[in-house]
C-alpha cells in the first residue's frame, strides 16, 4: 500500500492539534473540489491536471514515481498516462533519465498549453475570492502560505 494511504501511528498529538485539523480538512477538501471543478467543460478532468502537473514538474518522471506521489497503483497511474499519451498531452520515451530500461514521461507542448489554461483559470477563480477578504484576513492567510507549504510536502513520499 503506498505510504500516503497507510496509517501512521499517533504521536504526541494535541486536542489542540486535533481541532484545528478539524476546522481544516473540510476547508481544504471543499476547496480542492472546488478548484477540481474549474476544469469541467475543458479536456481535462481536475486528476489528469494533477498529473500533467506532477510530470510538468518533473520532467522524465516514471509511473511507479507518479503513482507512489499520488497514492494510486501504478496500473492505474499507467492507465491515466496512457489516456493523456492518446490526447497527444504527454509523450513516453525509453532512457530520457539516462536508464535505458525505464519508461520516461514528459508534458507535449499541447499537454503544457492546456496544464498553463487550467491553471489560470484556477488562479484567477483564487485571486477573485481573494478580493472579498479585508487587509488583516489577507495577511493571515499569507502569513499560513509557508507553514501549509511545509504540511503538503511533508506528506509526499520523496
Amino acid at each position: 500500500m503506498p505510504e500516503l494511504l497507510t496509517p501512521q501511528p499517533a504521536t504526541s498529538t494535541t486536542a489542540e492539534d486535533l481541532v484545528l485539523a478539524n476546522q481544516l480538512r473540510p476547508l481544504l477538501l471543499h476547496l480542492a473540489r472546488h478548484l477540481r471543478r474549474l476544469v469541467e467543460g475543458t479536456a481535462l478532468t481536475g486528476g489528469q491536471v494533477e498529473i500533467l502537473s506532477l510530470i510538468s514538474r518533473k520532467p522524465g518522471v516514471g509511473i511507479n514515481e507518479l503513482a507512489s506521489r499520488e497514492g494510486i497503483s501504478a496500473p492505474s497511474m499507467s492507465n491515466a498516462v496512457d489516456k493523456l499519451e492518446a490526447a497527444g498531452l504527454v509523450a513516453r520515451a525509453r532512457g530520457i533519465a539516462g536508464d535505458r530500461r525505464r519508461v520516461d514521461i514528459a508534458v507535449t507542448p499541447e499537454g503544457t498549453r492546456l496544464l498553463r489554461a487550467a491553471r489560470s483559470s484556477r488562479t484567477a477563480w483564487l485571486a477573485e475570492q481573494l478580493q472579498r477578504l479585508t487587509p488583516d484576513q489577507l495577511a493571515t492567510l499569507e502569513a499560513a502560505v509557508d507553514p501549509l507549504t511545509a504540511l503538503v510536502e511533508g506528506s509526499v513520499p520523496r
